[in-house]
């Protein structure tokens, strides 16, 4: 675990992910995460998840691993005094209630500001803090929904899809990560701190890379497009971006420009060691292609070709290859797959962390990051 954040006491007033996802970050940076917990029950608004009678537990201990536990009740005036004296000697608070509800309790940035000039009060929220939606209370569908990745996700005949795992809150959470580290920074400045707003639906946009600016560009809305790639074809023609191999899927598209052509020629290459390549793909002059004014009859032969030629490979034979022939390829992972992917485990991604609520150990990712030199707190 870094200790970027040595120094800093981080306290989380947050539930269900995004928060977490955020506070989570910040102990991974070395930050001291207080978690607020109710007295009964602790944190009860833990996962939907009720397949496995353990699964709250475990979903719950990788959402705040790295964590402390105090149990408040901020209903009661004894309760308030233990949290503004705890919020004294802190630098951060990160909550993610309902809109207005700390503001109720008399605990909003405004408040607490005045107790602790140099406290960041961050503040998760579906819609932010401002705006005609402010009001609303939001859940990760709805934060897909509003932000527009449901509309370009799924099969291009069905209906919008929702994303699993939720990258809604947990894009959030990042955001909102980035927001508390740029106000500790200002803070080493001027001594003051601030108030740091993120919104749900704005932290999905980034999520959607190209699709926010689409429009700009072609005057078109992206859509739906399932398994293939669109927006590289002036035609309109669509490229397969997953395909199924012997025991899984890979990805892999036919691409344009100098790395592309590199690509799609060692992989034509490789079907003509196997005895699976068509002439006409042989024939192809990879210096001048280009992928942007294949027509759809074009794409549709040359995808016809290449798919019976990936149904022959396994995952690990397809990764091999593409690394050795310097291909744009990669197997498309399981969790399996990345319990024992040897990347992660070189980084030292992994950690056994004991789960007494479980009866066992359980295995967490920890090593996000790897940072030369701490980021000293100011007294």
């Amino acid at each position: 675990m870094s200790q970027a954040l040595a120094g800093i006491r981080v306290i989380d007033m947050t539930h269900n992910q995004a928060g977490p996802a955020c506070t989570q970050m910040l102990a991974f940076l070395g930050a001291d995460v207080i978690k607020l917990e109710e007295p009964k029950g602790g944190d009860v608004a833990r996962t939907n998840m009720r397949d496995r009678p353990d699964s709250d537990s475990l979903f719950f201990l990788v959402l705040n691993a790295n964590k402390r536990s105090l149990t408040l009740n901020l209903k009661t005036e004894e309760g308030k005094a233990l949290f503004r004296q705890v919020i004294a000697k802190s630098d951060v608070l990160v909550e993610n209630f309902g809109p207005g509800a700390l503001d109720r309790l008399g605990l909003g940035w405004r408040g607490l500001c005045e107790l602790n000039p140099r406290l960041i009060y961050a503040t998760i929220k579906g819609f932010g803090t401002y705006g005609p939606y402010s009001g609303f209370k939001s859940f990760e569908p709805i934060a897909q929904a509003m932000g527009g990745a449901m509309c370009v996700t799924g099969r291009p005949d069905g209906p919008p899809t929702y994303v699993w795992p939720s990258i809604g809150d947990s894009g959030t959470g990042m955001h909102m990560t980035i927001g508390i580290l740029a106000a500790l920074q200002q803070r080493h400045s001027t001594g003051r701190g601030q108030h740091v707003d993120a919104s749900a639906q704005c932290g999905v946009l980034p999520m959607l890379v190209h699709a926010p600016t689409f429009w700009e560009m072609a005057g078109v809305n992206p859509m739906r497009a399932g398994a293939f790639l669109v927006g590289r074809n002036v035609n309109g023609a669509r490229m397969r971006n997953i395909w199924p191999c012997r025991d899984g899927f890979v990805t892999f598209a036919i691409y344009g420009g100098s790395a592309g052509r590199l690509s799609n020629r060692a992989l034509v290459e490789w079907m003509a060691e196997k005895g699976m390549a068509p002439d006409f793909l042989l024939a192809i002059d990879w210096d001048t292609f280009e992928v942007a004014t294949m027509t759809h009859r074009e794409v549709e032969n040359m995808e016809a070709a290449i798919a019976p030629f990936f149904l022959t490979l396994t995952k690990r034979e397809f990764m091999e290859q593409t690394e050795a022939r310097r291909m744009l390829g990669y197997v498309v992972a399981t969790a399996e797959d990345i319990a024992a992917d040897p990347q992660l485990k070189a980084r030292g991604v992994w950690t056994d962390a004991d789960a007494p609520e479980l009866g066992r150990a359980v295995r967490l990712p920890v090593g996000w990051f790897r940072l030369a030199a701490p980021l000293q707190a100011t007294q």
